[in-house]
């Protein structure tokens, strides 16, 4: 099935098709990092692996924008999900697309349904999923242990891929960007069967099962288009 144009409903500066970017620009671009890490079943850690990743640059307004998006869920205590698109350009990731699916959603989970559609609008747009972002609408700033198995799902495609959790109601970060460690983590994910809210076992290696990203980066200068698949 091939997306229709009318479903996007906002983008930023001009058409990702035409983005290329300028290197001349590339003052303003500051390194993701995060030194408020405190829930009690996590500890921060950077794996071998994280260090040896390709970069990834996300828009500075992407956040303010899915924020926006996800304001009336957000009032009535709902999470709301979306998938980031990202194209690969000379040995660095570009996340260019958000695109917010149908849902259903708890004040604790979110589920995308009719995934056939996000798929197309990425291969239409030759994409990768570089990751998703969720809200925590009423809870701190974490991965759960289902948010652990969805990262699981993104990541074992695409190691450089994240997690963004936006928690307004967190009084000491109101968003985060983690991945699992690995291989840690993704031992752990990858041998675990159970599903729901549950407890996940120590990793192999005692490291942490997940941690803070070291390879994102903010980009004042990157363009990106939202297609809201909500409505249409």
């Amino acid at each position: 099935m091939t997306p229709s144009p009318c479903r996007v409903k906002h983008h930023l500066s001009s058409p990702i098709v035409s983005w290329v970017e300028d290197s001349s620009s590339m003052a303003g671009i500051s390194h993701f990092s995060d030194s408020t890490m405190r829930d009690d079943d996590f500890e921060p850690g950077v794996s071998y692996l994280s260090r040896n990743l390709h970069d990834m640059h996300i828009s500075v307004r992407l956040v303010e924008e899915f924020m926006e998006l996800a304001k009336e869920n957000t009032s009535n205590n709902l999470e709301t999900c979306g998938i980031l698109g990202a194209s690969f350009k000379d040995g660095t990731y570009y996340v260019t697309t958000l695109v917010v699916p149908k849902q259903e959603s708890t004040a604790h989970s979110c589920q995308a349904s009719n995934e056939e559609e996000i798929h197309a609008i990425l291969a239409e747009q030759s994409l990768v999923p570089g990751g998703w972002i969720h809200t925590h609408p009423s809870q701190t700033c974490f991965l759960s242990s289902i948010d652990l198995h969805t990262q699981y799902s993104y990541q074992v495609m695409l190691p450089e891929a994240v997690a963004m959790v936006i928690a307004p109601t967190d009084q000491t970060r109101n968003y985060g960007i983690f991945r699992l460690t690995d291989p840690g983590g993704m031992t752990v994910l990858r041998e675990c069967k159970e599903s729901g809210f549950h407890q996940h076992s120590e990793t192999p290696n005692g490291s942490a099962i997940y941690e803070s990203c070291s390879h994102v980066y903010f980009n004042p200068n990157l363009r990106f288009e939202i297609v809201d698949l909500r409505t249409s």
